[in-house]
């Protein structure tokens, strides 16, 4: 049986020997996966588990070679007769289909959870759990998440080690105690806990003098480190060893709570009529209360102030929870994903915890039932999202924050709504007093009510003048109060989070050299969620070094981040006050330049990129009087920028620049074709083909048809195809376009094969291959006779057949087309499949799937990695079929394609 171990360093063992876990961020890969197993984890949350917030340009094809190999490893387990492990793909995502107990930490769990049941010796069945740790977990794997498990499973042993350690003393076996805990104890020298139950073993086992010299040892520790005494607990084991009573003996270690409330808000000061109001309804309310109000106006720091006023009445701990509700960086929080940190909190093992809401709830409020904790829900979305994270029975309390005024909570479940106003003049004057010291403002009284009435009373506002009048001691109030006026706040105390920091924005704005303040308000125009360097070096029409460092002196201003190295992104909220600068500020015809010269940028990289991902295409859409752009990896740049490029053939259709739209289209089409955003194909098209209209443009109208029709097929949309086909081979006919019409007829062919009627397809393939032939078109012609062969292997003409596609992939390869070749090795693996020949058919059809992995041609991949498979299994090697199978489903489903779901139910068969 297959073992796996995170306990110490991660190391899976089968049949007595040791398998190679491969590297670290495989490693990661791997624990991210068994810390839920057998429990199905997204894709998503792997990519963040194993990069956290700097993932790869590629994360997703990473990610699934490290799967890859994660299979491979397993598939090398010697057999035992046990069930081997496997990597499977499920509705949830990726899972290692095993017994918990296979893995180290999940045994550790059922031990202490058995013990706790009394379920057998409980000493027993602590001190095996123990044993399970070999040193540090998770050893040498770097990473936020995994440093932050790493904590969590170390504070596990902890915790077991007390247990147990509690359970022996009462048995008096001391001496096994300070065996075990020494060392412990030495790792963790500033752990009272771990310190205090040390001390009674010593003291029981007769080493009183050395108990007390840890003692003493700890409590220096902890004043020169901390600053701090020891706790009451310890400071009562003390005395009691020293009194010689033995009471020592029944004083076990306090067992931790959560204690999850952030820290209190420093300078708090008015809102006393709410946390009257607060104090007055505090009583056994299931929800207390939902905090609205406008966004600044204090809904957290107030409800977290009062958190802390009231914890002591909780003393089984206290819950929070951000939920995203109006976060600017990203979606709210499922009730589900909320449902699970509140869980977590509760110390739940992560195989425990059921896969719907319902369940999620059901236990939560079950574990809640007879305790009484705080539970702070903070910026909730609406009442839906927060109606499963309520507990079930008086005795718990939950404040909700939104922007909302939660109604239909209020409503159903008898929340006492506090909707929260701007604060008073005598507030807001409290609150500068708090953080700049009443004799600042003594000494300049007048601007200090200039300051507080610019700023209306919004506490985020006046916190905001305050942090930087406490950073700069020096500038007078009066400065900082002539700018308020000057500049009025506008809506700042309104609903409309885009204009109510406008004057707040203003300062950090304002410190900007000019340079980076214009590029600054042009990037208000910019499509897309982000920008490199090149980008805002054509927007702003400087060189890239330039363009560099105006975006370092923006990011060091706050005003950008650097999400990944050389990308810059600004939130929701700026982008809106760049917008409205650059309105405001910049000439119109200085906006327009700015943004053709952007598009010219994207046009000119994309065209470049487009034609290093298919050397092979028809240059139609490439300006050959311009030098190639830099670009080193076509597939990466397309990959980060699609969103600003699909956006921009839009932008160029607005602008009236149709000749830009219609070639951003075309660059971006094979992308988008291999890819699978086969929307985005057609969207972009739409735009294309209106744009050559208004041009009156015959060739560009044509391609803009066939392109659609390609497009069209690929979303089974087939009479929508048809009728783009019609169009171009008009189109191309008139203009006596032969390369056009053999395009057409080639595409025909693809629909009609789509569409099960492979005579008509073959037909359609041969009038291509004439026309082609006699255009001097190679790669078309390789194209058609493969498609020829697809066909006769479809009608049963199987010698005809393989005679065809080996004609295409020898012109193929002779005109170095790689796609050419993975698709005739495709076609040829599907011919030796018919005739029997498996052994042939699997080479051809890994020689192509590994070919369109390389290229970047997602949904063809997955169809080769599906014949490769039904290939594979015909030689009777099932496991390195299903292993085909399942890489096709994660790519199919990542696609959201229809034969995601056939190919789910023929892996499940």
């Amino acid at each position: 049986m297959a073992e796996f171990r995170v306990l110490g360093p991660v190391e899976v063992r089968a049949g007595g020997r040791p398998l190679d876990a491969g590297t670290t961020k495989q490693q990661a890969v791997l624990v991210a996966l068994l810390v839920d197993a057998p429990g199905p984890v997204s894709a998503d949350t792997l990519v963040s588990r194993v990069w956290d917030e700097a993932p790869p340009d590629d994360a997703r094809g990473t990610l699934y070679a490290y799967l890859s190999r994660i299979r491979r490893m397993l598939a090398s387990a010697p057999p035992d007769g046990t069930a081997p492990v496997r990597l499977v793909r499920r509705a949830g995502g990726y899972a290692l289909d095993l017994d918990p107990d296979q893995v180290d930490l999940h045994r550790a769990t059922r031990l202490v959870e058995r013990a706790r049941a009394g379920t057998g010796d409980g000493a027993a069945l602590l001190r095996e759990a123990l044993g399970l740790w070999t040193g540090e977990p998770l050893a040498g794997l770097g990473g936020a998440w995994l440093a932050g498990t790493r904590e969590r499973l170390s504070q596990q042993r902890i915790d077991i080690a007390l247990r147990w350690a509690d359970a022996e003393l009462r048995r008096r076996n001391p001496t096994t105690v300070v065996d075990t805990l020494r060392p412990l104890a030495g790792d963790h020298p500033l752990h009272e806990a771990l310190a205090g139950t040390l001390m009674r073993a010593l003291h029981l086992d007769g080493r009183t003098a050395e108990a007390l010299d840890r003692y003493t040892a700890i409590r220096r520790r902890l004043a020169d480190n901390l600053g701090l005494d020891p706790g009451p607990w310890l400071r009562a084991i003390h005395q009691e060893i020293l009194r010689g009573t033995g009471a020592a003996l029944a004083k076990p270690a306090p067992r931790a709570v959560p204690a999850q409330l952030p820290p209190d808000v420093h300078g708090f000061s008015g809102r006393l009529r709410e946390l009257d109001r607060l104090d007055a309804l505090r009583a056994n309310a299931v929800v207390i209360s939902a905090v609205s109000g406008t966004a600044g106006v204090g809904k957290t720091a107030l409800a977290v102030h009062w958190a802390h006023r009231i914890a002591g009445r909780y003393p089984d701990g206290q819950l929070y929870v951000n939920l995203r509700g109006f976060d600017p960086t990203g979606a709210a929080l499922p009730p589900a994903d909320a449902l699970r940190l509140l869980l977590d909190a509760l110390e739940v093992p992560a195989r425990r915890i059921p896969a719907g809401v319902d369940a999620r709830t059901g236990l939560y409020r079950s574990l809640l039932a007879g305790k009484r904790m705080l539970v702070l829900l903070d910026n909730a979305r609406d009442a839906e999202q927060v109606r499963p994270l309520l507990p079930g029975a008086p005795g718990c309390l939950t404040v909700v924050t939104s922007r909302d005024e939660l109604t239909s909570l209020v409503a159903t479940e008898g929340a006492h709504p506090l909707a929260l106003d701007l604060l008073t003049a005598d507030e807001a004057h409290q609150l500068l007093a708090r953080r700049l010291g009443p004799d600042r403002l003594a000494a300049e009284p007048d601007a200090v009510g200039v300051i507080v009435t610019a700023c209306a009373g919004l506490p985020l506002a006046l916190a905001v003048v305050a942090a930087r009048a406490a950073t700069r001691p020096a500038l007078p109030l009066a400065t900082l109060a002539a700018e308020l006026r000057d500049r009025a706040l506008g809506a700042l105390g309104t609903t409309e989070p885009a204009t109510d920091l406008r004057a707040v924005f203003s300062w950090s704005y304002r410190t900007l050299s000019p340079a980076a303040a214009r590029l600054f308000r042009l990037l208000g125009l910019a499509p897309g969620s982000g920008i490199a360097a090149p980008a805002a070096a054509g927007l702003a029409g400087t060189a890239v070094a330039e363009a560099g460092r105006l975006l370092s002196e923006l990011t060091e201003r706050n005003l950008l981040t650097e999400s990944a190295p050389g990308r810059y992104t600004f939130h929701d909220l700026l982008r809106a006050y760049a917008t409205e600068l650059t309105h405001a500020v910049d000439h119109p015809d200085d906006r327009q330049a700015a943004e053709r010269r952007l598009l010219d940028h994207y046009l000119h990289t994309a065209c470049t990129a487009a034609l290093l991902l298919n050397p092979h295409r028809d240059p139609i859409g490439a300006d050959p009087d311009q030098p190639p752009a830099d670009v080193t990896d076509p597939l990466g740049w397309f990959t980060v920028e699609q969103p600003a490029l699909v956006a921009g053939v839009q932008r160029a259709a607005d602008l009236g620049l149709d000749r830009h739209a219609w070639r951003l289209a075309w660059a971006l089409a094979d992308f988008l074709e291999r890819q699978g955003h086969w929307q985005d194909w057609v969207d972009t098209w739409h735009i294309a083909l209106a744009a050559a209209q208004r041009r009156d443009d015959r060739p560009s109208q044509a391609h803009a048809h066939h392109s659609l029709a390609s497009a069209h097929t690929r979303l089974g949309r087939y009479p929508d195809a048809h009728g783009h086909l019609e169009q171009a081979l008009a189109l191309y006919t008139r203009l006596g376009d032969r390369t056009g019409q053999a395009h057409t007829h080639n595409n025909l062919a693809l629909a009609y094969e789509q569409e099960g009627r492979p005579a008509a397809a073959l037909a359609e393939s041969e009038r291509s291959l004439e026309l082609y032939r006699a255009a001097g078109h190679h790669e078309g012609q390789a194209r058609a006779l493969n498609n020829i062969g697809w066909c006769l292997a479809l009608l049963g003409e199987h010698t005809r057949a393989l005679a065809t596609g080996r004609e295409a992939l020898a012109l193929s390869e002779r005109i170095a087309h790689r796609h050419g070749q993975a698709i005739a090795l495709d076609t040829l693996g599907y011919v030796d499949e018919r005739l029997g020949r498996y052994p042939h058919a699997v080479a051809s059809y890994r020689r192509s799937a590994e070919l369109f992995r390389d290229l970047g041609d997602r949904y063809q991949h997955a169809a080769t990695l599906i014949k490769l498979g039904d290939a594979t299994a015909a030689t009777g090697d099932r496991t390195a079929a299903r292993d085909a199978w399942r890489v096709a489903l994660d790519i199919l489903t990542d696609l959201d394609h229809p034969d995601a779901e056939t190919m789910r139910a023929k892996l499940n068969n």
